[in-house]
């Protein structure tokens, strides 16, 4: 690629992030002139994703013309085609931005689903790299989630986006979440200072205004509209906080400043709704209905409550009426309160209640699913590893067998016992014990080569399958252990003499015309091993002869031990094998 140019994916990124800016804001000229701009950018895109991102957009400019059902048309196509794209965190910042749409558009039931889907799907991306998109993925999702009552959750989104934020560069992401938290946090004191637990609310005011402080100590110089928004939400924070005359000339001066410019319908609404709690509070501290800011507070909540209608705010505008009612009734307007009370209770649908207590359900739903999931590791966890070494347990190692190429790739096999081990027991303590067994494992562990895998078969014995390994090659890398456990500084153990292990060696050869057939055989052909290094003095590793397959003892034929024991050691001193005494080699 020639230096400076870009590529198709780059274009289409560029598109994307500037559509969601504009998306952002509350002028709907912004973003017609940016849709304008890029989208046919996305339009020309073949990959789905893109196309979804196209579908979406357009979904947002039929919102913004009033057309909801060509909206809700549009969320379908993207979410279809969102189906066929990886589930990365572009997938999940593609169904947290329809999630919105659809909570803009007031289907509760739809948003409530695709923020499910958004969050678990930002959840399972979490532990990648962080990136802007899931960045953006938790900024859109707790937005969705102001939009639908549910603030708590709001607030989960908000700070994990925030250390998202915290890990990438880019000043401009860090700072808009921080100013989202700060002002999830002060609506949330304000719901819970409305439920009367005044202690929590003012928690939750100082986190806002902690939230608030960090973000203008970044070097980063926001908008007018998102400095001036941080401005009302640390004003409302200070007086939820109960410091009334720090907070009203913030808002004050936001209010002159909106006078000017370009007229802001949503942030007016909003300046106006603090300003009207700031100054019924007020009232209330004076214990006076006929001080003169009760009626200014009335009056501003009635043109906060046509700026959110205007803008389809409906959640801030249910606000706007049960607070019309409530500071009508405080100065004593009887008809007045029950005309916004009237009011409220129509705007409140059972729909809305319905999809508050939906995803209540599917919130909680899911976190029980994945406590069981959790639940279900760990059980597997112990039902594969053995608990005293750390080691994988018996079942552990049969299934790692089971996958062994026997008879298609060279394999080989060893069984380990700690010498003596039972005189450790009688004459210490078990527990004394197993601090041997957890060394030994450790040291089979440490000195293994990579690729060797070491399992706890019973008692005292170990298994160490050794893939792609030839006999020749398994004696030398066992012959490696044997020598670590016997050089090993066991004082500090309290044993009366040096710990030391017999290992057996069995392997399979990769055309399958000699050697064991199964792992089975392999096992029993190791095993067999184990016992002649036991008998011919403990402390060695024992193999057959390299190449050739086990005597007919080895399928242990019926009959007594002792006739077996007898044959072994028999066909031992016929057919040197392979024996490791301290290190050195016999016949």
């Amino acid at each position: 690629m020639t230096p400076g140019t870009r590529t198709v994916d780059e274009d289409l990124a560029t598109a994307r992030w500037r559509l969601l800016a504009a998306s952002g804001t509350e002028h709907a000229h912004v973003f017609a002139a940016e849709l304008a701009a890029s989208g046919g950018v996305l339009a020309g895109a073949d990959e789905p994703c893109w196309r979804a991102w196209s579908a979406a957009f357009s979904g947002r400019a039929a919102l913004l013309s009033g057309d909801r059902d060509g909206a809700g048309e549009c969320v379908t196509v993207a979410r279809a085609e969102l189906e066929r794209c990886l589930p990365t965190a572009e997938h999940a910042l593609g169904l947290a931005y329809l999630a919105h749409l659809e909570a803009v558009a007031d289907r509760f039931d739809a948003a409530l689903h695709l923020a499910v889907d958004a969050s678990l799907l930002a959840d399972q991306v979490a532990p990648e790299a962080p990136s802007r998109q899931l960045h953006q993925a938790h900024l859109w999702l707790s937005m969705a989630l102001t939009r639908l009552d549910l603030e708590e959750l709001a607030i989960d989104q908000a700070l994990a986006g925030a250390r998202v934020a915290a890990a990438l560069p880019d000043l401009g992401d860090r700072w808009q979440l921080l100013r989202l938290a700060a002002q999830q946090h002060a609506e949330l004191a304000q719901t819970v200072h409305r439920r009367g637990d005044l202690p929590r609310s003012r928690e939750l005011a100082a986190v806002a205004l902690r939230c608030a402080t960090a973000a203008r100590e970044l070097a980063w110089e926001p908008s007018d509209d998102d400095l001036d928004l941080l401005d009302v939400v640390q004003a409302w924070a200070l007086t939820l906080a109960g410091r009334l005359d720090d907070a009203l000339p913030p808002l004050r001066r936001v209010q002159r400043h909106l006078t000017t410019g370009e007229v802001r319908t949503w942030l007016t609404g909003y300046t106006d709704l603090v300003l009207a709690r700031l100054l019924s509070k007020r009232c209330a501290v004076d214990l006076d209905p006929d001080h003169p800011q009760g009626d200014e507070a009335v009056q501003r909540l009635v043109t906060a409550s046509g700026a959110f209608a205007a803008v389809g705010d409906r959640r801030r505008y249910r606000q706007c009426l049960l607070e019309l009612g409530q500071a009508s009734a405080a100065l004593g307007h009887t008809t007045e309160a029950l005309h916004w009370l009237e009011a409220y209770r129509a705007e409140t649908s059972r729909t809305h209640l319905y999809g508050r207590e939906l995803w209540a359900e599917m919130f909680v739903r899911r976190s029980r699913l994945r406590e069981a999931e959790r639940q279900t590791a760990v059980l597997r966890r112990h039902a594969l590893e053995d608990t005293l070494t750390g080691l994988g347990n018996r079942r552990s190692a049969e299934h790692r067998m089971d996958d062994l190429r026997i008879g298609r790739e060279p394999v080989s096999l060893a069984v380990v016992d700690v010498d003596g081990f039972k005189s450790v027991n009688d004459e210490n303590s078990h527990q004394h014990g197993d601090e041997v067994l957890r060394r030994v494992a450790e040291l089979l562990r440490r000195h293994s080569r990579t690729g060797d895998e070491v399992f706890r078969w019973a008692g005292d014995e170990f298994v160490v399958v050794l893939p792609d390994t030839t006999q020749a090659q398994a004696v030398v890398a066992m012959e490696r252990l044997r020598t670590a456990i016997a050089d090993a500084d066991w004082g500090d153990m309290g044993v009366p003499v040096r710990v030391t292990v017999s290992i057996g060696v069995a392997s399979a050869s990769p055309d399958g015309a000699t050697g064991p057939r199964s792992w089975r055989e392999l096992f029993e052909n190791a095993d067999l091993h184990l016992f002649g290094a036991k008998s011919s003095g403990r402390n060695r590793v024992r193999a057959a002869l390299g190449g050739t397959r086990p005597p007919a003892a080895v399928a242990r034929p019926a009959g007594s031990i002792d006739e077996l024991v007898a044959e072994v050691l028999s066909t031992s001193a016929r057919r040197p094998g392979w024996a490791f005494e301290d290190g050195e080699v016999a016949s």
